[in-house]
């Protein structure tokens, strides 16, 4: 097992350690300010947009900036090793992925790329923010002879650790997982069929860091957050809910990857979502991907799947501008 000391790396393997960050522009910032400081995020406003991270974290996970009528993935970034970056370069360029010019909203050095769906990324040089070890969980207080569920006046407000994930559109899924692979040497993890698959980090990583749906074009469905305990999925969603955010999916739990999840929507019909106990993948370990049932592919047990949750509210958009 490494040791949070030591970074983790797989032998033989050029490739990214890490989501680095997420860029997305929205119409109000103000609106989005108010969701993720409501969702128990560090919200910091910057320059005319807003940077997110969690409490305790030097990391900046996402940034927000204002864009015209609808929200639109700007990009995403990763990070690789610094020792390890001219050797990722070089990767791209035998894997004939050309560079790009840096997207116009980029405030950091790094390496630019675009992907099939044409979505801009960013490569850089830095240390590792995905997990290096499986967090253990945290066993419940509990005095034989008293209540063990605090009252709801005593409730902490629920903090996410970290940024486990993001699962973005795309219209063609099995194409996207290419690109990615071979581009920043993302592995497998699951998938089902062509409709979705989960890609984590060859260096150790969250069962996924990146994840991928079918629509008919890019888009961000959600972005995924780690939090501490069982109960701060739950707590999540009534800290939500208290504060006007009804719709989302779960409480429940994913077959792929095993966490506990709960999603809520955001202004513009993608999702922010509590996840807890995900699976670990280390560097040493060959995971084997299997190629789910579709009905594996949502959940083990929860609420039915509202309509809403599989709509990509940024190719709607965009047909309806056009029409």
């Amino acid at each position: 097992m490494q040791t949070s000391t030591t970074p983790p790396r797989r032998a033989g393997a050029t490739a990214v350690h890490s989501l680095h960050r997420f860029v997305f522009s929205a119409p109000d910032l103000e609106k989005a300010a108010d969701f993720y400081q409501a969702f128990g995020l560090d919200v910091r406003q910057v320059d005319g947009h807003i940077d997110l991270y969690t409490y305790g974290h030097s990391h900046r996970w996402g940034s927000i900036y204002r864009g015209a009528a609808a929200k639109r993935l700007e990009y995403v970034s990763f990070a690789a090793y610094p020792d390890d970056f001219a050797a990722l370069t070089e990767r791209l360029q035998q894997s004939h992925v050309a560079k790009s010019e840096p997207h116009r909203l980029a405030d950091e050095k790094g390496v630019w790329i675009t992907d099939p769906e044409g979505i801009s990324v960013q490569i850089v040089a830095g240390p590792k923010a995905s997990p290096s070890e499986k967090e253990p969980a945290a066993p419940p207080t509990i005095t034989p002879g008293k209540g063990a569920a605090p009252s709801r006046s005593k409730v902490n407000p629920v903090r996410p650790r970290r940024l486990s994930h993001v699962l973005l559109f795309s219209s063609d899924v099995a194409r996207s997982v290419r690109f990615y692979t071979e581009a920043l040497g993302l592995r497998l993890s699951d998938h089902s069929g062509d409709l979705i698959a989960f890609l984590h980090g060859a260096h150790a990583s969250d069962h996924h860091m990146l994840a991928f749906a079918k629509s008919d074009g890019p888009g961000l469905h959600h972005s995924s957050w780690d939090v501490a305990t069982l109960d701060d999925v739950g707590l999540g969603m009534q800290q939500m809910i208290d504060r006007g955010y009804l719709d989302g999916w779960g409480v429940g739990r994913h077959v792929i990857g095993s966490n506990y999840f709960r999603y809520v929507r955001d202004p513009w019909g993608s999702f922010a979502e509590y996840s807890y106990d995900i699976d670990f993948i280390p560097a040493d370990v060959e995971w084997k991907a299997a190629d789910h049932a579709p009905a594996d592919s949502f959940y083990v047990w929860g609420p039915p799947v509202p309509d809403y949750f599989i709509v990509n509210h940024e190719t709607a958009g965009r047909q309806q501008k056009a029409a």
